[in-house]
């Protein structure tokens, strides 16, 4: 897995999941353009990086503007004469149930994920479309995307958004040897600290605990470094033609999220009217049902 002489920007790197990725891209031999809207926590993301031998350069800025997406471009172009490799991380919360949440909170979590994702994308599709060489796009999800999460209204969208550009943004790159992805990871950051069930994980790992089986293997949740490794993996030749999917990360745990499909049919001749749908629901459609929300553990629920 050796990406020398690929750049990489990594958004939202200064710490957590993003940093982590940035440290295995670096460590991978790529050089990684780190962005956080603090410069302190950025400058010493660049440290750390290049204090284990990789090559990395900060780039300041919150993204969600068409300016922030520019600028972590030209920083690569810039610096490392090239861009071949993005991973959009950058994100923050503001849960509250919908009857509590503000506009402002509703918008700010929307910019940063969702508008985010888009900017940098196209910053960095049109890029490497000029270079003609290719690359690789790999979009941060979240479970909360895939089934919901209570509280989670801005999160919950903003991150099912995500998956179902990604999904467009595959099959309008393929043609320029561009594939995206998206990947839904499950780690201790300080985005998962605040869910009841895993607080105690989070604390684990913060004290420099090992992890029980229960929490890497049946929860999929783990520290940030292990779900660093299926972004490597992501930007590497070896995933030339993964494009479009959306793939789970977290402990011990790898998993491949299924697109939406329609599971159960059924047909009526003339169309469907109230009364006949009233009819066909309770023998075909009743027991099949989607559930919302993570499908936990007993265990998990318990605590």
């Amino acid at each position: 897995m050796d990406l020398a002489n690929k750049a990489a920007i990594v958004t939202g790197s200064g710490q957590g999941l993003g940093l982590a990725c940035a440290r295995e891209l670096a460590r991978r031999g790529a050089s990684v353009i780190v962005n956080d809207v603090d410069r302190h926590t950025a400058d010493a993301a660049v440290t750390s990086i290049t204090g284990e031998g990789g090559t990395a350069h900060a780039v300041v800025g919150a993204v969600g503007s068409t300016e922030t997406a520019q600028a972590l471009v030209d920083g690569a172009v810039e610096r490392f004469g090239r861009l071949d490799v993005l991973v959009t991380n950058a994100g923050v919360l503001r849960d509250k149930v919908v009857w509590k949440m503000t506009d402002d909170d509703f918008d700010q979590v929307l910019d940063v994920h969702m508008r985010g994702t888009f900017t940098c994308v196209r910053a960095a599709a049109i890029r490497m479309r000029e270079q003609g060489e290719g690359g690789r796009i790999i979009c941060v999800g979240s479970p909360a995307g895939q089934r919901g999460n209570f509280g989670q209204t801005n999160y919950s969208g903003a991150k099912s958004g995500i998956v179902g550009m990604v999904r467009t943004w595959a099959m309008e790159l393929a043609r320029a040897n561009v594939t995206v992805n998206a990947v839904v990871p499950v780690a201790a950051t300080s985005m998962t600290e605040t869910v009841t069930f895993l607080k105690p994980y989070v604390e684990a790992v913060n004290n420099g605990e090992e992890l029980p089986p229960f929490a890497r293997r049946e929860l999929g949740f783990g520290r940030p470094a292990d779900a660093a490794g299926v972004v490597a993996f992501l930007a590497g030749d070896g995933a030339a033609e993964i494009t479009g999917q959306a793939i789970g990360i977290g402990g011990d745990r790898l998993s491949l999220w299924s697109h939406p499909d329609m599971t159960v049919t059924a047909h009526h001749d003339g169309g469907w009217d109230a009364e006949a749908i009233t009819r066909q629901w309770p023998e075909t459609f009743a027991e099949h049902l989607e559930s919302v929300g993570e499908r936990l553990p007993e265990e998990a629920t318990a605590q």
